[in-house]
């Protein structure tokens, strides 16, 4: 059977407001998708008649030696479709790449589980745009062309924090799922296409992490900028492992949301997430990421142990999120004509940076490190830099700045010359900083002309 070709791509993220809040289902995060999108291409292997194959094979062209090869089997018991990396049939020195084994796996055993597809001999290439990760020695222009040639291995490329792990799942699965299933079973442009979609890559996400994460990062690449609110750890608690006894079937109820009483249970406003005219959010790389795993842990552990002081600090910090969520609706109800006055949005980002601080002196973890605090404040000083967050887990991620339109050019130029001015006695130094060529994007997942990619296919 002959199977179309099919490439799909799926927005970063930044988490604006809600950093280890939206951890928590009695808080709310406000995250926007941004323009740097990750992009999935699956076309069927050519084989002769008389030749049958099964294999994917994976690619990321943009990398070095960047290629798995996996087979793949039905288990018993409904137990799904297992895969696995074929390292004989490889020159890849590459070592297992998770996110994809498991986005594999999740997609073969829910297609296995509503239809008896061929799975056969499949290619998939993954491509990311530019700025997904940093480029040392570049200059503080944006890059002109959409997608590069890294030209280093994977695991040496630095990330900037956009949310790669989310949008490749995202749009992994996505891509998979559209190539062998057909419209009735899974159609992306409709509203129960997308909660599929979304549940099943929240699934497979939370497997390939090894826990059961907050999703903001997944909602953001299904269905970009919104307000969220996490949905309960139990629906997925359900599932276990690909290939044990009636895996598949469990898979199918959490993907189609039948279980009687394990449901989801996230909210996702995408009309409280707005930007206004104007007014821009861009991402400023700093070139040396954070480990957000592990700051979660003791930011939580601390919660934990002063749960009274960390409740009444969260509760404040809510506030001051629901306000910056509703100044930005406010300030795109005016009139485009009339010049906006942005010091309210300003105060109130400078008063949940105040209150990030606390909390990170408070738990002991960089959230707000004292570079990103001069970078932040030197960046605000700029005549029309609204203001800006260290966003999400914080750390030495990209930053998030709202700049004005016509304050960009400054705001380029300053970077230029741009160096700390605290001593920093340890940790990361911050050099050169770039200002990324990403902003909010409003769409989530987003159908591809698969011809776009023909230069990175082989």
């Amino acid at each position: 059977m002959c199977r179309s070709t099919v490439a799909i791509s799926a927005p970063g993220k930044v988490l604006l407001a809600g950093g280890y809040l939206v951890l928590d289902r009695d808080h709310t995060g406000l995250v926007f998708g941004l323009d740097a999108r990750l992009h999935v291409h699956v076309q069927q292997l050519p084989t002769s008649p008389s030749v049958e194959l099964s294999e994917i094979i994976v690619r990321s062209p943009q990398f070095n030696d960047a290629e798995w090869r996996y087979g793949y089997r039905a288990t018993e018991d409904q137990g799904g479709i297992e895969v696995v990396q074929l390292k004989g049939h490889s020159t890849s020195t590459q070592s297992r790449n998770k996110f994809v084994e498991t986005a594999l796996a999740y997609a073969l055993s829910y297609i296995s589980a509503v239809s008896s597809a061929d799975f056969g001999s499949t290619s998939i290439t993954i491509v990311a745009d530019t700025d997904y990760y940093s480029h040392p020695g570049s200059n503080n222009c944006p890059s002109p062309t959409r997608f590069v040639n890294f030209n280093v291995p994977l695991s040496e490329a630095h990330k900037t924090g956009l949310g790669s792990s989310a949008a490749l799942v995202t749009a992994f699965t996505a891509a998979v799922l559209t190539h062998y299933l057909d419209q009735s079973q899974i159609a992306l442009n409709s509203e129960s296409g997308r909660a599929r979609l979304h549940n099943i890559a929240q699934a497979a996400h939370c497997a390939a992490q090894g826990k059961v994460g907050s999703g903001f990062d997944v909602a953001a690449a299904v269905y970009g900028s919104c307000v969220y609110r996490r949905f309960s750890s139990s629906v997925l608690e359900i599932l276990g492992e690909v290939g044990s006894n009636g895996f598949a079937t469990r898979l199918r109820a959490v993907v189609e949301d039948s279980h009687p009483s394990n449901k989801w249970d996230m909210r996702i406003d995408k009309s409280a997430a707005v930007m206004p005219h104007g007014l821009t959010l861009l991402m400023c790389d700093v070139d040396c990421g954070s480990e957000s795993v592990g700051m979660a842990k003791k930011v939580l552990a601390w919660k934990k142990e002063n749960h009274e002081e960390a409740t009444l600090l969260w509760a404040t910090l809510q506030k001051g999120n629901e306000d910056l969520a509703r100044e930005l609706q406010r300030l795109s109800q005016g009139c485009n004509s009339i010049p906006q006055d942005y010091k309210n949005l300003s105060d109130i980002i400078l008063t949940i940076r105040s209150l990030i601080r606390e909390m990170s002196a408070k738990a002991e973890v960089p959230i707000e490190p004292i570079v990103q605090t001069d970078l932040l404040d030197a960046c605000s000083q700029i005549d029309g830099v609204v203001g800006g967050v260290v966003p999400g887990a914080g750390g030495f991620d990209a930053i998030a700045l709202l700049v004005r339109d016509k304050a960009v050019p400054s705001l380029q130029e300053f970077l230029r010359t741009y160096s700390t001015t605290s001593n920093v006695e340890s940790g990361p130094v911050v050099g050169q900083v770039r200002l990324l060529g990403v902003k909010q994007e409003m769409e989530g997942l987003m159908m591809e002309d698969p011809d776009v990619y023909a230069d990175w296919m082989r």
